[in-house]
């Protein structure tokens, strides 16, 4: 499959696929001023729990989802019962949301057969799907391996020197407003405005509700943008959403995608980085 962005009809063909070992992870977040509730659940079938703002952050650095080392990413997703050859279905119960990010750090971590789930619960409830209210138990310890590849992550320090290279194009996930620094950010104590050189797509412009926009959509929200030559680097405020756009990108065919990890949360923190707020 070249795709990683798959419908409700051909993620249950793969859960009914005997061949494959397939791994369903909902990777819900809470949203900022939004939260899911935990009380009455509501999941797919078959599912574990891929706990991204606990088990897959890294709690020892003072941002939000930064990314785990690849010795406890291969330990947590082990834990999770996940195998070097299992195929992994992600979803999460706002439809897209957080559901990228899992698989970014996947891919990072090496994996290929990992998959996110178009709309997520909300879609699997519109087919009439059976839904389920409790995680299934991991049946055994998997023997998951991590490869790093460093070339779907960029951290600060290396990013500072890429900027104003004619190959790399940053694409900042936040809204508008947070871009141009006309509106304020979430996170006390961050400077207002972007990445220099940066240009804004803001994340809920490549959402159609639920749903990712068809591909036409998309090739239309990311053309002068982004390029389909050089390295596109995504940010945001902390990583979640700049997956969102890596994903649309990579679903459009794009090579040498890369998150920016610590995103603004980082970059607007740190007194040496350099901030635009021209639109």
């Amino acid at each position: 499959m070249s795709n990683a962005l798959i419908s409700v009809k051909r993620a249950k063909e793969i859960i009914e696929d005997k061949a494959k070992k397939v791994v369903i992870l909902d990777a819900s977040i809470d949203k900022v001023g939004q939260n899911l509730d935990n009380n009455n659940l509501e999941l797919i079938p078959d599912s574990l729990f891929l706990d991204i703002e606990s088990k897959f952050s890294d709690k020892r650095i003072a941002l939000p989802h930064t990314m785990i080392d690849s010795s406890t990413f291969e330990t947590e997703a082990r834990k999770l019962g996940i195998d070097k050859d299992s195929t992994i279905l992600l979803y999460d119960r706002w439809g897209v949301y957080s559901s990228p990010r899992a698989w970014w750090m996947f891919k990072y971590m090496g994996v290929d057969d990992v998959y996110v789930i178009n709309g997520g619960l909300p879609a699997w409830k519109l087919e009439g799907l059976g839904i389920t209210n409790s995680y299934i138990d991991v049946a055994k310890v998997g023997n998951f391996e991590s490869h790093p590849r460093t070339q779907w992550i960029v951290e600060i320090n290396e990013l500072k020197t890429l900027i104003g290279k004619n190959d790399i194009h940053i694409t900042d996930a936040r809204s508008a407003g947070r871009f141009a620094g006309t509106a304020p950010e979430p996170r006390i104590g961050l400077k207002s405005g972007h990445i220099p050189g940066s240009k804004n797509i803001p994340f809920d412009q490549v959402l159609n509700g639920i749903y990712f926009q068809p591909e036409e959509s998309l090739k239309s929200i990311y053309a002068n943008k982004t390029s389909t030559v050089g390295q596109n680097i995504f940010t945001c405020g902390s990583g979640i959403t700049a997956s969102i756009l890596a994903l649309g990108a990579y679903e459009l065919g794009f090579s040498n995608l890369r998150v920016y990890d610590g995103s603004w949360s980082e970059w607007g923190s740190d007194p040496t980085s350099i901030v635009d707020q021209d639109i």
